[in-house]
């Protein structure tokens, strides 16, 4: 069986695929190119932007199994607009896409542990939710497995606990240190996700993961300090801000801020294990929180940092933005792209005219007439709900090949997301950032909001 696993080089994937190996024909995706060193000659390494549909549809060629273990928290870009919770809804609906187009017999999600009351949900958690509704509500089987803190020598929470307590003799703890938690070793995670993928029973299902042990994280740096000989002393302060407390954790642990401030902030939730949706594999025992703790210690290291723990390696001077937006009853991606292009025109200030001829849109200053943007439309990537437009040049823009505005319908049509992806601007950087694209940004909330007026006041437009 060819297993793909989106994530490979993360630190679930790379155990995973050690674990698979010798009993499965393994692809790794991956964004970054691949040696072939010992510790990547198990897998066939694909290189893969899953921000590119048609990126994707080549990594799943040949896949019976598709494994999805990518979160979106840091940025994929040097200049990315919109919040994390977009960027991952737009990447798990290209790897479903690519996996219906490629005939996949079933996606397996990693994502986390959810309350049964999903009023309060931290944006982090929010955006795991969503992702599981893009695939449970395809034709594709599916297995949800959720987990609260796996622990596992590389992985980014046990870093950050470990390291905050290696450094700190005294530490103060905020409120959410005593949120209690049902965290799972890395091995029985793998174990899992094996289980999920030879077993047909699973399929279309939700299962928790969890340890038989409860307890808050206060109390796992206790088990973590005690494992490693140290004493060390918790002061609890309720008046430490999320913020505050993510600036502090950043500060001792180097963890980036893009990481850190989501997980602090859905820490305000308990994450337990529901015993009716608790994951039963038939002779297994899931390991006790002291027995996970000694195996991740014994192989940890801060020497090097964790794959999440490193930024992005993306090309310099490059552009994403993604934006949601509504979509209004009854309509398609290709009628909110065509009325995009009526809106431009018409919008306050009226300095934007836009020119459509067969496949090519031209937006041009009005007066004097400069052409700022060329885009060339792609009949043979847009389906109506998906219209993709390639950019082709401008005063405003480099030619970079794989430069792309599209729009697309997600959550089975109740919104909408355009995006820019791999836009090379012209202008100095600097002066890009500061000008350029903040009036992208604006145009597109403003766009959002004229979508969102009730049909019977929009104005006639084109």
């Amino acid at each position: 069986m060819r297993v793909a696993i989106a994530g490979a080089s993360g630190f679930i994937g790379k155990a995973l695929v050690a674990d698979l190996k010798g009993t499965y024909s393994i692809v790794g995706l991956s964004r970054s190119q691949h040696t072939h060193s010992e510790e990547h000659s198990s897998c066939e390494w694909r290189n893969c932007d899953l921000f590119s549909l048609l990126d994707a549809e080549k990594a799943l060629e040949g896949a019976e199994v598709a494994i999805y273990l990518v979160h979106s928290m840091q940025p994929s870009a040097h200049l990315s607009q919109g919040s994390f919770e977009d960027f991952d809804l737009i990447v798990a609906d290209n790897f479903l896409r690519a996996a219906q187009k490629n005939k996949v017999k079933k996606i397996i999600y990693v994502g986390g542990l959810i309350p049964d009351d999903e009023r309060n949900l931290s944006k982090h958690l929010q955006s795991r939710r969503e992702v599981e509704s893009v695939f449970l509500n395809s034709d594709i089987p599916t297995t949800i497995l959720r987990a609260a803190l796996i622990i596992g020598s590389h992985g980014s929470s046990f870093q950050i606990m470990t390291r905050l307590v290696k450094r700190l003799p005294v530490m103060l703890c905020p409120k959410w240190t005593s949120t209690d938690s049902q965290p799972v070793a890395l091995d029985d995670v793998l174990k899992s996700i094996r289980y999920s993928m030879e077993t047909v029973e699973t399929d279309n299902k939700i299962y928790d993961l969890g340890g038989p042990d409860i307890l808050s994280y206060s109390e796992m740096m206790l088990r973590v300090a005690d494992q490693l000989g140290l004493r060390r002393t918790l002061w609890k302060v309720p008046f430490l801000t999320p913020h505050l407390s993510a600036l502090w954790v950043r500060l001792v642990t180097g963890a980036p801020k893009d990481l850190i401030n989501p997980l602090i902030e859905s820490l305000r939730n308990p994450l337990l294990v529901r015993p009716d949706h608790r994951l039963e594999i038939p002779g297994h025992r899931f390991m006790g929180i002291d027995e996970a703790l000694k195996k991740a210690i014994d192989n940890y290291t801060d020497a090097k940092k964790p794959h999440a723990f490193h930024a992005a390696r993306d090309a310099k001077h490059e552009v994403r933005s993604v934006q949601r937006m509504p979509l209004p009853a009854g309509w398609t991606a290709k009628d909110v792209a065509l009325e995009y292009m009526a809106y431009l025109p018409v919008m306050r200030p009226r300095v934007m005219k836009v020119e459509v001829k067969d496949r090519w849109v031209y937006f041009s200053n009005r007066f004097p007439y400069i052409r700022l943007l060329v885009l060339e439309y792609s009949p043979d990537r847009s389906w109506g709900h998906r219209e993709l437009f390639y950019v082709r040049g401008g005063l405003f823009s480099k030619k970079s090949g794989r430069g792309r505005l599209e729009f697309r319908e997600v959550l089975g049509g109740t919104a909408c997301l355009a995006a820019i992806h791999d836009f090379r601007p012209r202008l100095p950087w600097y002066f890009y950032k500061v000008t350029q694209a903040y009036v992208h940004l604006w145009v597109m909330k403003q766009f959002a909001r004229h979508l969102a007026r009730p049909l019977v006041e929009r104005p006639k437009l084109g």
